[in-house]
Formats: structure tokens, C-alpha cells, sequence
């Protein structure tokens, strides 16, 4: 609806601007889930076409282990139809599961877009012209945020696929060219030409799913807040090298989705300016859990800095900021503690209900 059949609506029928937004958001909902719904089939249907690429993955790679066993004996015009197979199959799926992920994301995206419609005609039905301008007052700030946090992020994973995956899928043709060529003059050195290509995909799988946990943990979603913390910082430790500690008290429990995203980010930012400039070799987290609030705090033997003179500047302190922002907005805090050549605390605290 545009901004002159709005108007002409609130002339027709006398209807307060609030009454005629409430109309218009009733409506959007409604479109809305109609889109979230189209989305689940096309997620269904392609959660199928995965599995099933999945399937004659799988059996390709038992044929392909037949043919490393009986390498000398299988005809190479049988070898090499068998090597093209796997390879335009790992393709299909790679492209299927981009896909696939892709709707999920988009699902995802547009519950949260109805739950905070219906959210906000919950909060708004009921409220006078002066109470919804003193909200509206805050809105674009708000909306500026996560603007720049989509944007942060989007960049981010923009840098790490070009850099990985991206530069890997190219090298992966580069060897299977090889790896052909050689079939017909040079069975030995096509076996280790197919043995770094493998060797190679298993390292690029291996990335993926770090990217993939990164954007988004599944076990957060199946395990909760602790175990995924837990997980991560084994991960951490495992590629980083640091001496990591996780101490955790109070009553392990379930909280609500976005506070247990909100407090894992936090952590996971935490950690990654650790790696990234606190030079340091030892990292303690620790999460206690009370009846009314997460506590978390990330210490590190680290470097330390000036806090003011940080906070002041950009690339780390924009992160900061930002964490600090998204953990006040939810009535959270946020404090660091620092000093040069004797590391940082950095201490947050989010409250488990509204």
C-alpha cells in the first residue's frame, strides 16, 4: 500500500494513523506467512533432492575405492567416466546444500519478520498517538545497527569464502585436468595427482563446516547455550593453539533462542579479538547461570590495551561497540577491564526474561 492510498484510507474512514498501520501490518503478516509457507515446500522438496545426491555420493565414493584397489586392472575409459560422475555429483550437492541452506536462511528470516509483526500489533493495539511516537523515536537507530551488523557479517563471510572454498574449488579443477591428462601416460603420478585432490576436499570440507558452525552452530539450536560454548571453544583451542579453560556454574537450562544466539556471538566475538590481537597464550571462560541472568567472562594473559584509547578507534572497538549495544538493547551489560602488559577481562551479563 502506498503512502497516498494510506492517506486516502485515513480520510475516508477517519481512521487513526495507528489504526491504519495496524492494517497495513495485519496485512504484510499475512503475506508474509503465505511466503513462509511456500518456502517450507521448497525446503522439503529440497532437503529430498539432498539426500538423494547424498545417496549417489556415497556410492560413487565405494566405486571410486573399488577402483583405487584394482587400479591396474579397470579400463581407463571406465576410471575416468567413474572420476567425472564424482566429481559433477560432489558439484551437484555442494550447489543442492548451498541451496537448500539458502531457504532455510530465508525461513528463518521471514518467522522472525512475522513473530515481530505480530509482536508489534500485539504492543501497539491499545497504545495512544503519544506513546507510539516516543517508540518511534528510537527506531532508526536501532534499525541503522543491524543494518551495519548484516553488513559486517556479509562481508566477512564474503572474505572467507573468496579466500577458502572458493580458491579450493578452482584448484580442485586444476587437478582433476591433471589427473586425466596423466591417466594414458603416467598411472603413478595420476594415482598421487587424484590422492592430493582428495586430500585437498577433505581439507575444504573440514573448513566448510567450520564456516557453517560459525554462521550458524546446529547444536545450538538442538543442545542449548553451554554444550555449544563448550564445543566451540575445543575448536578454538584445536586450530588456535591457546591453553582455553570453560568453567560453568549454576543450573545448565534452556533460555530463549535470540538470548542464547546474543550470548553465544558475544562469546564467539570475544574469543576471535583474543586471536586477533591480544598476542595472548592462555584463555579463561567462564558462564554462571542464576535464576535471573547469564554472567559470562572471557579473561586472556594477553597484551591488554588502553580501553578508552581503543574504544576511540575503529576495526576491534567497532566489534566491541556493536556487542555492547546489541547486550544493552536486551537490558544487558557490558564492561572491560584492561590494562597493557596485563591482559583483559571482559565481563557481560544478559537477563533470562523480559
Amino acid at each position: 500500500m502506498t503512502e497516498a492510498e494510506i492517506q486516502e484510507e485515513l480520510n475516508q474512514e477517519e481512521l487513526s494513523p495507528i489504526e491504519v498501520f495496524l492494517e497495513v501490518a495485519r496485512e504484510e503478516l499475512e503475506q508474509v506467512r503465505k511466503e513462509h509457507k511456500e518456502i517450507g515446500m521448497l525446503v522439503e522438496q529440497s532437503q529430498g533432492e539432498v539426500e538423494k545426491l547424498a545417496q549417489r555420493n556415497a556410492s560413487i565414493a565405494a566405486t571410486i575405492k573399488q577402483i583405487q584397489s584394482n587400479f591396474d586392472t579397470i579400463p581407463r575409459e571406465d576410471i575416468r567416466n567413474t572420476y567425472e560422475a564424482a566429481q559433477d555429483a560432489q558439484q551437484r550437492l555442494f550447489t543442492m546444500r548451498g541451496q537448500l541452506e539458502k531457504l532455510e536462511s530465508d525461513q528463518e528470516t521471514l518467522q522472525r519478520y512475522a513473530e515481530f509483526i505480530q509482536s508489534t500489533t500485539n504492543l501497539l493495539e491499545g497504545r495512544s498517538h503519544d506513546e507510539v511516537s516516543e517508540i518511534d523515536s528510537g527506531v532508526g537507530t536501532v534499525i541503522e545497527q543491524i543494518i551495519d551488523a548484516q553488513e559486517e557479517e556479509r562481508r566477512k563471510i564474503s572474505r572467507q569464502i573468496h579466500d577458502g572454498p572458493a580458491q579450493s574449488l578452482s584448484n580442485f579443477i586444476l587437478q582433476t585436468e591433471i589427473a586425466m591428462r596423466l591417466f594414458d601416460t603416467d598411472q603413478d603420478k595420476a594415482r598421487e595427482e587424484l590422492n592430493n585432490l582428495k586430500a585437498s576436499a577433505n581439507s575444504t570440507f573440514s573448513k566448510i563446516r567450520d564456516y557453517i558452525f560459525d554462521l550458524r552452530p546446529m547444536m545450538l539450536d538442538d543442545l542449548g547455550i553451554v554444550p555449544t560454548i563448550r564445543r566451540y571453544s575445543e575448536a578454538f583451542k584445536e586450530k588456535t593453539g591457546l591453553e582455553l579453560n570453560v568453567v560453568v556454574t549454576g543450573t545448565e537450562r534452556r533460555l530463549e533462542a535470540h538470548r542464547e544466539v546474543l550470548i553465544f556471538r558475544s562469546v564467539q566475538a570475544l574469543l576471535q579479538n583474543v586471536r586477533d590481537y591480544a598476542q595472548a597464550t592462555q584463555v579463561k571462560i567462564m558462564v554462571d547461570l542464576d535464576d535471573t541472568q547469564v554472567r559470562a567472562t572471557v579473561e586472556d594473559n594477553g597484551k591488554g590495551f588502553d580501553v578508552e584509547a581503543v574504544m576511540e578507534e575503529e576495526g576491534a572497538a567497532h566489534g566491541l561497540r556493536m556487542n555492547k549495544d546489541r547486550l544493552e538493547q536486551v537490558g544487558g551489560n557490558f564492561e572491560i577491564e584492561s590494562q597493557l602488559g596485563e591482559g583483559t577481562r571482559v565481563t557481560f551479563s544478559v537477563p533470562v526474561e523480559e
